[in-house]
């Protein structure tokens, strides 16, 4: 008689892997890291190769001496937490503010959970704001875009991003319908993080994605439609006090959190009834902190919120085991 040892599910055999579909969000995010170079050009590149090689090394050093397992750097995924992390940055933060937001990401975002797969929160996104709470005035100055071939301008020329410009001037009783704004989204000459200005290059990366069916097209879909239908509801209610919904929707870290960030497999809901209350709650969560909260950028501390809430969505959206009647 045969013995035959039966492994957990899943049972099915794909082509995918993890290291081949964190190389394919590593490709995808290419877009956006060439148009940050173009512009803000070797500051760019500095920010990004720091923050990649800190998370990277970060990584190494906690399963060398500390869990004391196999090294699965090589997968890409302390990669995309460097780059990430890098790109929700100003282009002229310090080096060692870039290290110690690393440490933190991979330190505590993702190695003290038991590393990929394991931690609940998105790890970049926990450097990030780690970061913003530590040093906030190092993480609110903004260097204004320098493309390459356009007009030389220095890092000591900086100003407000988008959002914080329109936060900004509504406080000083400025009508939103009064903003010049509009020239900028054209433009796209705006102070910002590396990733906050190339929303298209972001789509780029994003659709990429989609097509290679690493991220599910309704999460991101929903996301930027949610943020889409309540600023524009606002907006068509008082277009003094509410910018045009446009703002909203390419200008921050919107398209970023939405394609890279919310869509992280480890930290969002497994059903896809899950995802859709997910995106529908990180939707609201950004515009309503965006609109009548203290910070002009919601998306970060959105995704958070919901990555908290997500044991609770999928224990509430659980399918129907095989076998079992409809009732």
């Amino acid at each position: 008689m045969n013995n035959y040892t039966i492994s957990g599910s899943p049972h099915v055999h794909g082509g995918e892997s993890t290291k081949k579909i964190m190389y394919s969000v590593i490709i995808a995010l290419m877009p956006a890291f060439l148009f940050s170079i173009y512009y803000f050009g070797f500051n760019a590149v500095r920010v990004t190769l720091i923050s990649v090689a800190a998370c990277v090394l970060v990584e190494w050093l906690i399963q060398k001496y500390l869990i004391k397992g196999p090294c699965t750097i090589a997968d890409g995924s302390a990669i995309i937490t460097g780059m990430l992390l890098a790109f929700n940055l100003p282009s002229n933060i310090p080096a060692w503010m870039i290290i110690v937001g690393s440490i933190v990401a991979i330190g505590i975002g993702k190695m003290s959970f038991g590393g990929l797969g394991n931690n609940p929160f998105n790890p970049a996104l926990v450097g990030r704001v780690f970061m913003l709470i530590s040093f906030p005035v190092a993480m609110t100055t903004w260097p204004t875009p320098q493309p390459l071939f356009g007009e030389a301008l220095t890092d000591a020329v900086t100003g407000p991003t988008l959002l914080g410009y329109v936060k900004e001037g509504l406080s000083q009783g400025i009508a939103a319908n009064d903003l010049i704004i509009y020239d900028k989204i054209q433009s796209f000459i705006y102070s910002g993080s590396l990733g906050e200005i190339g929303s298209i290059a972001i789509i780029i990366g994003g659709l990429f994605l989609i097509i290679r069916k690493v991220i599910d097209w309704q999460t991101p879909v929903i996301i930027i439609a949610t943020v889409a239908i309540v600023s524009t509801i606002c907006w068509l209610i008082d277009p003094v006090q509410f910018v045009h919904p446009m703002v909203h929707i390419f200008g921050g870290g919107l398209m970023l959190g939405a394609f890279f960030m919310a869509t992280d497999m480890a930290t969002s809901p497994m059903t896809m009834k899950g995802k859709i209350i997910f995106s529908i709650g990180v939707g609201a969560l950004t515009i309503i902190i965006r609109l009548w909260g203290a910070y002009p950028e919601g998306m970060s501390f959105a995704i958070l919120i919901m990555n908290a809430f997500v044991p609770l969505i999928n224990k509430a959206c659980k399918p129907t085991r095989f076998g079992n009647p409809v009732k």
